[in-house]
């Protein structure tokens, strides 16, 4: 992977509706710094805000279960959303894999691009 395709990735990990607030504004940060002196800071804080935001499924199961799913997705979507996040579970699986969790993990798993 490159760069810019690192990039894409942040983009898109942003622009997920699963992405809460705090990352989406650490990926503006980043974003306006890229190319400048601030990068390698914006992308220390990224990094950071990933490590924080990402959703492991020992976090994602419980949840999934819970009455504030039910408030979210309503009874037959949380259903399907538990059974999703069991299987996942039982599949080895680490973190969710919603659209912003997937590329958030890769981003993890080449953050060296962004400080080289």
């Amino acid at each position: 992977m490159d760069k810019q395709t690192l990039i894409e990735k942040i983009k898109a990990m942003a622009a997920a509706p699963s992405c809460c607030a705090p990352l989406k504004a650490a990926v503006k940060n980043y974003l306006d710094a890229v190319g400048t002196a601030d990068e390698k800071i914006a992308a220390q804080s990224l990094i950071a805000e990933i490590e924080v935001d990402i959703t492991t499924v020992d976090k994602l199961v419980p949840f999934a279960h819970s009455e504030r799913a039910k408030e979210i997705f309503g009874e037959d979507g949380a259903k399907n959303f538990a059974a999703h996040a069991d299987e996942l579970k039982a599949s080895g699986a680490k973190y969710c894999d919603c659209l912003a969790c997937t590329p958030a993990v890769e981003i993890l798993d080449n953050k060296e691009l962004l400080f080289g």
